[in-house]
């Protein structure tokens, strides 16, 4: 894929993700207000955690990482693909019913493994019945990360981008039409987990079989490129599973803090939608394009592949992290504070979001920099480098939970981002020229920090101006929007005038094509 063409695929999985994250907040801001930061929000948040929890360690983590390079590579020399993915279909959606079965007879025991502070009280009972009817979302959910990792491969981007859309959209419409109705607000939603993920599952199946890949399930067999892909997924799987226990630690912190881990997830939220827009679309549209490289043996395109998506991802996530560390309060407030979110929700998230802002960069860098280790389909070096960050992050979040209280989860995760990111950078240096970030990235890289920094100074002094306005009902949407607004222009100004980066590239790349 040349450059332009990988710029435009980042660009077209970032716009429907922006959609989808934006989508993402007003659902939020409906959750927020119908169930606040208390008890029903509490197990709302964990029973909606736990497939999440899984689908990332068994779809989009273990099984993808391994999949995605296998696929492309085997589409690459015209290698029995559409066989290879029906095999992998199969023996996916055969492993995971048998797990969903297992895992809803043994929710008590996963809702103790990921919030024990519940134990004795309401919330307890409660994320047991939202879990049992949420978990079988993780079924549907993984084979549409299978599906999206086919189209992926494809260079087919839309459809496995637009996907995430449609849980939002049913979020909104189905909370909306039960608050109506006067259904049970915190049933309503759990209710809604299960279905969305069919239709996840549905549009991809469709896109896929318009790419030419019509893929069924069919009795299972155990061949030897399956084989090869669970050797492959192996160290993935644990690396998976030690990213799920940072977040086990997270949780668990903050179960013994009440509204914790609504505030948290409200954090997660906010910091998810730059994280969203640009890791994610790097990571998808990086790996299958790295995998292919390999197989050309396309040392320079590699370069200039991991070259781009760097500078990319520090021209976009840079300023995120400024804004979310510099007006946090008002980004919450408006956003989330009303119904049933009470001022003292907003301040702790805003705390919260403060801290995952210092993270952000490293959460990207990290989606930029794994796709180095998996398209040589070398996973267990990511394994051992997630190992070291589990440990940070436990020692920070355990360590000084009694002494700062929930924020040590936020402090704990934000910092293992970071060893992660050194970790990764450091274990690359020696996969040769095209895992080197060439001279233009390095030049542009502190420009973009510097005008970073400008528009973060722009938008403290903003801030001042427009606070008292910022708490007024009528006057805090346009007053946020005049926010952002001024800081996307500083961020603009600044970096034309320091040559971080020119417009004029950004608009050549969505004009080009193939």
């Amino acid at each position: 894929m040349p450059s332009n063409r990988l710029i435009r695929g980042f660009m077209t999985v970032g716009l429907w993700t922006m959609l989808s994250r934006v989508l993402g907040f007003v659902r939020d801001i409906f959750i927020a207000a119908a169930l606040g930061a208390g008890p029903v929000a509490d197990a709302f948040v964990v029973a909606f955690a736990l497939p999440n929890m899984f689908r990332r360690f068994f779809a989009e983590g273990a099984f993808n990482t391994a999949f995605v390079p296998m696929f492309s590579k085997k589409v690459e020399a015209q290698d029995e693909a559409r066989a290879f993915a029906q095999d992998a279909l199969t023996g996916l959606s055969f492993v995971l019913i048998i797990f969903t079965v297992i895992s809803i007879f043994a929710m008590p025991w996963l809702v103790l493994a990921m919030a024990s502070g519940f134990a004795g009280d309401a919330r307890f009972d409660l994320t047991v019945l939202y879990g049992r009817i949420a978990f079988p979302y993780i079924l549907f959910i993984s084979i549409a990360a299978l599906l999206s990792g086919v189209l992926n491969a494809l260079g087919r981007f839309v459809a496995a981008a637009a996907a995430p859309v449609l849980l939002n959209v049913m979020f909104v419409a189905i909370l909306s039409f039960g608050l109506w109705q006067g259904w049970d607000p915190g049933l309503t939603l759990v209710w809604t987990i299960p279905f969305a993920g069919v239709a996840q599952m549905a549009l991809l199946w469709v896109a896929a079989r318009r790419a030419g890949f019509t893929l069924l399930p069919r009795r299972p067999k155990w061949t030897p490129e399956l084989r090869r892909l669970a050797i492959i997924a192996a160290p993935a799987a644990l690396a998976g599973g030690v990213v799920q226990v940072n977040l086990l630690v997270g949780r668990q912190v903050a179960s013994y803090f009440e509204g914790a881990n609504a505030w948290l997830y409200y954090a997660d939220r906010l910091y998810q939608l730059p994280l969203g827009v640009v890791g994610i679309a790097i990571g998808i549209v990086l790996l299958p394009d790295l995998s292919r490289k390999l197989q050309a043996d396309d040392t320079l395109g590699g370069q200039q592949a991991i070259s781009r998506a760097g500078e990319i991802c520090l021209a976009l996530t840079v300023p995120a992290a400024v804004a979310l560390i510099v007006i946090p309060d008002a980004l919450v407030s408006v956003l989330f504070e009303r119904g049933a979110f009470s001022e003292t929700d907003s301040a702790a998230t805003a705390l919260a979001c403060a801290i995952y802002g210092l993270g952000l960069p490293a959460f990207v860098l990290q989606k930029v920099l794994q796709p180095l280790f998996f398209a040589r389909e070398d996973t267990r070096s990511p394994f051992r480098y997630a190992l070291v960050a589990m440990v940070v992050n436990a020692g920070i979040a355990i360590g000084l939970a009694p002494v700062i209280g929930f924020i040590a989860a936020a402090w704990g995760a934000t910092l293992a981002g970071w060893a992660m990111v050194a970790l990764l950078w450091f274990g690359s240096r020696g996969m040769g020229d095209a895992a080197q970030p060439d001279t233009r990235f390095w030049d542009r890289s502190w420009r973009i920090i510097l005008a970073s920094l400008v528009m973060g100074a722009v938008l403290w002094g903003a801030d001042a101006v427009l606070h008292d306005i910022l708490r007024l009902p009528t006057w805090r949407y346009l007053a946020l929007a005049a926010l952002i607004a001024i800081g996307g222009v500083a961020y603009a100004v600044a970096g034309q005038a320091l040559r971080a980066f020119t417009l004029s590239e950004l608009k050549g790349s969505l004009r080009r094509s193939e």
